[in-house]
């Protein structure tokens, strides 16, 4: 078998991707030249390895089998990569990592200046839930994960390295934007917009909600912040969002973050890695950067969040 490592990349992010289209993109390749390459391996194989309906590509039996040995090989030549790299001490190479959605309003800012510092990392960035990001961590195709609530089923190193406060966020109009303080309770009578439930907002939420004994109006449940903001702004309920989240809203005047009882929750943002996983130079120097620098990084981005 004849397989190239470059297709095997291919074929793994149209797996992940379920599209020609979107892996194109991810990868800054044509899409003749996506399925140029997955036709090839397929050849190669000599199996057909994905479904093809509706413009929609999803992994055939046989595609179900060989991805998991793709990622093996990826991730085995990732390993090596990283052995040789440590053996020159260099800061270069190929840097993956990977955020859950409230992370994407401050990591690219973080990333940019740490990549004029290391010029020689090539950054890469995957966007994905708390339970994708394991997944990706437990596979071994990304270095690190930003995330807030570090994962608890798999062995793994959460660093803390900067404070996350969660608040209650209503449209401006609210009768709970005019208001001085808000009591605890008067959240029963609200309906709330939330997170899907392994979401770390969501879980923050519930212990919040089950410590001060409410019994909460879930009125809708949505897979993304930024659209949790939309249905607040138009006054369709409140909800509990990351204040790292709203910072462009809350200035123009188009959300309101009243004082809630208890609140705003206090969580730690953090960067995690497998367990017993050396690190690459450059995963290193991102951990080190992250460390020393995200807390001052975050509160020069939302100094109204330590006002």
């Amino acid at each position: 078998m004849n397989v190239t490592f470059r297709q095997l990349r291919v074929f793994v992010e149209v797996a992940r991707q379920n599209s020609v289209l979107r892996a194109a993109e991810t990868l800054h390749l044509t899409p003749p030249a996506v399925s140029q390459q997955i036709k090839e391996v397929e050849s190669q194989v000599g199996q057909q390895l994905f479904d093809r309906a509706n413009r929609r590509m999803t992994l055939s039996t046989a595609g179900e089998y060989f991805v998991v040995y793709a990622r093996r090989l990826l991730a085995t030549l990732k390993e090596a990569e990283d052995a040789m790299a440590r053996f020159q001490r260099l800061e270069s190479g190929r840097l993956i990592l990977g955020m859950v959605s409230s992370a994407k309003y401050f990591l690219p800012q973080m990333l940019a200046r740490f990549h004029a510092e290391h010029p020689s990392v090539d950054v890469r960035l995957k966007l994905g839930s708390r339970e994708q990001l394991v997944a990706l961590m437990v596979a071994n195709e990304v270095d690190l994960c930003v995330m807030g609530r570090p994962p608890v089923d798999f062995p793994s190193r959460a660093e803390p390295f900067a404070m996350h406060p969660h608040v209650l966020v209503t449209a401006p109009q609210h009768r709970f934007a005019q208001a001085e303080s808000v009591p605890a309770a008067a959240l029963a009578h609200e309906p709330f917009i939330v997170r899907e439930p392994s979401s770390g907002t969501r879980t923050a939420l519930q212990e919040y909600l089950d410590e001060h004994r409410i019994q909460p109006n879930f009125v809708m449940e949505m897979a993304s912040n930024e659209a949790i903001k939309q249905a607040v702004m138009a006054g369709m309920g409140v909800s509990l969002l990351s204040l790292h989240t709203i910072g462009l809203e809350w200035t123009s005047g188009l959300i309101a973050a009243p004082a809630v009882e208890g609140l705003p929750l206090m969580r730690r943002w953090n960067i995690v890695a497998k367990a017993g996983r050396q690190l690459s130079p450059a995963a290193e120097a991102f951990r080190y950067f992250i460390l020393e620098r995200g807390e001052a990084h975050l509160a020069e981005m939302f100094n109204r969040v330590n006002a």
